[in-house]
């Protein structure tokens, strides 16, 4: 029988609940620890709050601030940062109205975070799980364990 590799919710709950709380089937993240690396995979977040409500209804530039935060706090309640994140997937409900303004605030916001490089990313139009929400983004964040592995010469 093959073994199952160690995998773990990830969750912070000070800005964001569960999301079984309110009726959805999935973690928040999750983080795979393998030998060399830890791989944490963060479900589609959105501009949600602490108690599964939608954040800045009608706002764009402020429910991507609010989906950043997020993700952000999912990060730090793992010691990570956005300088962990290597790849993005940015799901807009109108990419055609949204992602000019949706690029002002994704530059700022890695601007402010230092992010060089910036992580790989595709933008999406999507149908997203609720009409209010606006934008919603998930992203793959890795960190070494115990240096760099190399394989046998």
């Amino acid at each position: 029988m093959s073994k199952l590799l160690p995998i773990r919710a990830v969750s912070a709950p000070n800005a964001l609940n569960e999301a079984p709380k309110y009726g959805s089937a999935f973690s928040r993240a999750v983080r795979v620890d393998l030998p060399c690396v830890s791989i944490i995979y963060i479900s589609g977040t959105a501009s949600v709050d602490e108690n599964g409500a939608t954040a800045h209804i009608g706002d764009f530039a402020a429910q991507c601030k609010r989906t950043f935060r997020n993700i952000d706090e999912l990060l730090k309640s793992e010691g990570l940062t956005w300088k962990h994140i290597v790849r993005t997937s940015c799901y807009l409900r109108d990419i055609e109205r949204d992602y000019e303004e949706f690029n002002r605030v994704r530059t700022a916001f890695y601007a402010e975070r230092g992010l060089d490089p910036l992580p790989a990313s595709t933008g999406i139009q999507a149908r997203l799980c609720r009409s209010d929400l606006l934008v919603e983004i998930e992203a793959i964040a890795m960190v070494s364990n115990n240096g760099f592995c190399h394989s046998p010469a």
